[in-house]
């Protein structure tokens, strides 16, 4: 089993404050950016076994202060996994590194997305500049006390701990860094599309999303609704892969609402002030269970942080914002659809384009759905079932690239083609 690491209270928090006094400067990452350029002749010029092997080996210490790793994430209220992959390849066309990369890691999920960028970063012979989410970063800086006992050299792995528009910005415009693989919002992606455009830098976008269940009406519920509960709800719906938008075809519509309503319910966690619901309120929406339905589900006395019930919002408008626009917590609206032509046109009416799912027991539909939604992965009576060695990413706004086993290293590396004419007989 797991050796639990004691992790108290007390030094969470001190290792919270440390962090936060810390922030990145311009300089810091200027010295982070020299120590990653510094390092890779080195790190690039180990064989692909010695790579891996240093990555097992980190693997294997993460894991082995599991415990410790997974309360302070709990402590943010998130979670956390790893990643570790292996990589070599040579033939005619060569492989050039790109030598270092900046990656940049989202809140929301933060030892396992920082994890998932660094590791196939530094196994095919990057160097790294990592900088965490100011708002988690204690398991970014636990996990670099361990990048030494690994046997990772200096400078190959570097951490800048700083927000995002001072140490982001100045990863992302530094000219010694040819490469962004970023997670995080559409909007913050745009600006450091437009930052790294004049380095015409390889970018790796993971974006946000408006995901889309599609139930028909010869869907299996029992399977079905936990199931769409957990993918609208999970982590607080705080998970880019979350179902936010549930068409139901009109002939179960009833029977799914009240079904899933009642389920909903049963998630209560407490009762906070969210101005998105008041919206859908105001343009004709009805909340049937979240924020203004629901009695308080803690005692008095267990009423703090910030807590907001898991709400389902129905008759909402495919041109409501609600609809619209990637709300990111624990709200879905479920609306009603006719026929397969329409709800793949409605499907599709936003920007994103990450994830969705569609539920029938008629085969031939689900193909048929699946090939013309717009969306990166499409799952079918299923929700969240991953092979970490298959491409994952968004179209649209959803993202641009893919991440995952070897589809991480079309953007990590580029191709250089060697040729040696042969000499005459």
């Amino acid at each position: 089993g797991i050796q639990s690491v004691p992790f108290p209270v007390p030094y969470f928090h001190r290792c919270l404050v440390w962090l936060k006094s810390r922030v990145a400067r311009t300089l810091d990452v200027e010295a982070a950016v020299k120590a990653a350029k510094n390092a890779f002749p080195i790190w690039s010029s180990k064989s692909p076994l010695e790579r891996s092997q240093i990555l097992n080996k980190l693997a294997d210490l993460i894991e082995h202060d599991l415990e410790a790793f997974a309360q302070a994430d709990v402590m943010l209220n998130i979670e956390m996994g790893g990643y570790g992959p292996n990589f070599y390849r040579l033939n005619s066309c060569l492989l050039w590194f790109c030598s270092v990369a900046g990656l940049i890691s989202p809140w929301n999920l933060p030892l396992y997305l920082l994890t998932w960028k660094i590791a196939p970063a530094i196994a095919c012979g990057n160097t790294v500049v990592a900088k965490p989410s100011e708002m988690t970063s204690v398991t970014a800086w636990m996990m670099c006390k361990l990048l030494e006992k690994a046997g990772v050299p200096h400078g190959v792995v570097n951490v800048v701990f700083g927000m995002g528009t001072k140490a982001g910005e100045a990863l992302v415009c530094h000219p010694d860094v040819p490469l962004i693989s970023f997670t995080g919002s559409t909007l913050t992606a745009q600006r450091i599309t437009e930052k790294s455009a004049p380095h015409c830098k390889r970018l790796s976008l993971e974006l946000g999303g408006k995901n889309p269940a599609i139930i028909f009406d010869d869907a299996d519920l029992a399977q079905c609704i936990p199931t769409t509960l957990r993918s609208s709800f999970a982590n607080q719906g705080e998970i880019c892969l979350c179902t936010s938008r549930i068409f139901v075809q009109r002939g179960i519509y009833s029977e799914f609402l009240k079904r899933f309503v009642a389920e909903a319910k049963k998630w209560k966690v407490g009762n906070p002030s969210d101005p998105t619901v008041d919206k859908a309120q105001a343009e004709g929406a009805r909340v049937l269970c979240g924020e203004g339905v629901d009695s308080l589900a803690l005692p008095a006395g267990n009423r703090k942080g910030y807590f907001m019930l898991p709400t389902v919002i129905a008759e909402v408008k495919d041109e409501s914002c609600c609809m619209q626009e990637e709300i990111f917590g624990p709200v879905t609206c479920v609306v009603a659809f006719d026929t397969e032509e329409e709800v793949i046109e409605r499907a599709n009416s936003v920007k994103y384009g990450l994830a969705a799912t569609v539920w029938s027991s008629n085969v031939g539909r689900v193909h048929r759905v699946a090939k013309r939604l717009q969306s990166g992965l499409v799952w079918t009576n299923c929700w969240l079932v991953r092979d970490l060695n298959l491409p994952f990413g968004g179209m649209k706004a959803s993202g641009v690239g893919r991440e995952g086993a070897k589809d991480s290293y079309e953007v990590l590396v580029s191709h250089k083609l060697l040729h040696i004419p042969q000499k005459e007989k």
